[in-house]
């Protein structure tokens, strides 16, 4: 069938707008560059500066990403911070219907809530080696800490802001109260489940450097720290960037499944 002019024009349109916020974003990315370019003696700098500027970063981060073992630290990572957000996902989630769907234990928890959310998860850290020890699991605790509070938040309001007539309707069918969760309100929060796990992974990603510094032997922060001692400054500044586009291409991931949760 042949696409008529209406049709093709939305899609067109799309197409452009895309094209355009494209290159816009690239036209920002090379301002930065400009800027640490300039910042670091626009290729005349000397000793330490030098080690810094971008033609070395990008020169270690090349090297870097063809090192077996710079693979493996990435991968660990990335497995702690999935385990984490799945550990934030378990427990926000229910915590979220409760005080989303009960005023009294609105009442009862929000304060408790909102108090442990102001502590800044890495203030934990003495407490938890000491409770916890080394190795993965105070690590994962910090994850799933600072990742549970908006995924809970955002699934509570996403209970309040329910259609009153949908339980209604569904309550007039006889609905038992596991259909009802699981065929009226799961499916009514998801799109706020997924905007606080969008937020969730934006701060789990900024806690899992300072929390891979807790005696760990992998992972990105145990990296950045052996790459200090070993006075490799290119490469810790190439390992930042890393740090940068990983959290970056989780980002994206997270709000592409936004946009084909709820699209547009």
């Amino acid at each position: 069938m042949r696409q008529t002019a209406s049709d093709a024009g939305p899609a067109t349109g799309a197409v452009r707008a895309l094209a355009a916020r494209s290159w816009l974003g690239l036209a920002g990315l090379a301002v930065l560059l400009a800027l640490w370019w300039a910042a670091t003696g626009a290729g005349q700098a000397q000793g330490l500066a030098a080690r810094f500027a971008p033609a070395a970063t990008l020169a270690s981060a090349a090297e870097l990403l063809r090192q077996p073992d710079f693979a493996q630290h990435v991968l660990v990572s990335l497995r702690r911070v999935l385990l984490g957000l799945a550990m934030a996902l378990a427990a926000g989630v229910p915590l979220g219907l409760l005080v989303g769907a009960a005023r009294r234990v609105d009442a009862a928890l929000s304060p408790a809530f909102q108090f442990l959310r102001m502590i800044s998860p890495l203030s934990w850290m003495p407490v938890v080696v000491m409770v916890l020890g080394v190795g993965d699991r105070p690590v994962l605790f910090l994850l799933a800490f600072a990742g549970v509070w908006p995924i809970l938040l955002n699934t509570a309001a996403g209970v309040r802001q329910l259609d009153p007539r949908w339980v209604m309707l569904a309550r007039s069918l006889a609905a038992t109260r596991w259909e009802l969760l699981t065929r009226v309100v799961l499916p009514g929060v998801v799109g706020n489940v997924l905007t606080g796990l969008r937020l969730s992974i934006g701060i789990v990603w900024i806690v899992l450097v300072p929390a891979e510094m807790l005696g760990v032997n992998a992972g990105l922060g145990y990296f950045i720290l052996d790459t200090r001692d070993r006075l490799a400054y290119s490469e810790l500044l190439a390992t930042v960037l890393v740090i940068g586009l990983l959290g970056f291409l989780l980002d994206s991931g997270a709000r592409w499944l936004q946009r084909w949760w709820a699209p547009a």
